[in-house]
């Protein structure tokens, strides 16, 4: 295995797939520890990739697939619960394995991927979990990278194709709330081509790094920019956050539910990058806008699921 391998947890997911791709770009050796690392698509670069099963919430894998590495990124995300796979076991105590293990065996970056708004304090658990994740990611490794994406986006997403997919089949379009929660949708290869830079050292990055598009939008003026390229009418309709409250619970019941209550609460707050931390212009990486790449991500498929 060469030497300056860089483990990616979670790289066969949204964003973890593109921190890969990127990676290889730059002639880095890549391992993608994965739980089902079957689902890594055929490389240009087969000769500077592998691929291993590896859970972030078992030890024993963790530690292997760290084996030999120079660099670690932990792209895990999971956004619903189910069963064993809680907020608390995967942001939270895995992501404390990771860093606790990868300072254990040496490893000289380790890249953390959070999210905007991290907080102990939020209503929601996906936020508090991810708050206490970071918490202990820096316990163990004191020079990890956190970054914190906004609202991803990109070819294969679950974000503007939901919205897409939504429009498509219904000429009356929910909003949560008034829709004036503000957002700053990031496209998911200027977050991948953030991280690589981090790891090739070329860029100087204070511990925490929040990343949003060049563009801060309501979430209606996002749906009226899908509506635009599509060229499609529809009627616009607020619906209070109580109401999409009751719905999340009584769909609590249904497996793989469409909405939970933490998805309700993330839409209550704004998600934009805040002030006095470092930037994608920071990493010397140019922002690209949902109107520029509203093309390329309608030009395949959707459905990202999570980064594991």
């Amino acid at each position: 295995m060469p030497e300056a391998v860089i483990t990616v947890f979670g790289g066969t997911g949204f964003l973890g797939s593109a921190i890969v791709r990127r990676l290889l770009q730059q002639g880095a050796h890549v391992r993608v520890a994965a739980r089902r690392p079957e689902r890594w698509q055929p490389s240009e670069h087969p000769e500077r990739l592998t691929a291993l099963q590896a859970d972030v919430t078992d030890v024993a894998s963790v530690a292997a697939a760290l084996d030999g590495c120079r660099a670690v990124v932990n792209a895990v995300g999971l956004y619903v619960e189910r069963g064993a796979d809680t907020f608390e076991a995967v942001h939270v105590r895995a992501a404390g394995n990771v860093a606790q293990l990868a300072a254990q065996a040496g490893i000289e970056q380790l890249v953390h991927v959070s999210g905007i708004g991290a907080s102990v304090g939020s209503a929601s658990s996906y936020v508090r979990a991810r708050a206490d994740g970071e918490q202990r990611v820096r316990d163990s490794f004191g020079d990890a990278s956190i970054i914190r994406p906004s609202v991803l986006f990109g070819p294969g997403d679950s974000f503007l194709s939901t919205i897409d997919g939504i429009s498509r089949l219904s000429p009356v379009f929910p909003l949560f709330g008034n829709g004036d929660t503000r957002m700053q949708p990031v496209y998911v290869d200027d977050v991948a081509q953030a991280i690589a830079r981090i790891l090739e050292g070329s860029t100087t990055a204070t511990r925490i790094c929040e990343l949003g598009g060049p563009r801060i939008y309501t979430y209606r003026e996002i749906i009226e920019c899908v509506l635009d390229y599509r060229r499609r009418r529809r009627v616009l309709m607020p619906v209070p956050f109580g109401i999409w409250t009751v719905q999340a619970k009584l769909l609590a019941v249904v497996p793989n539910a469409p909405l939970t209550e933490d998805q309700v609460i993330l839409m209550r707050d704004d998600n934009v990058v805040g002030e006095g931390v470092v930037t994608l212009r920071d990493l010397g990486v140019t922002a690209r806008s949902i109107e520029d790449m509203l093309p390329v991500c309608f030009r395949q498929g959707a459905g990202a699921g999570e980064n594991r």
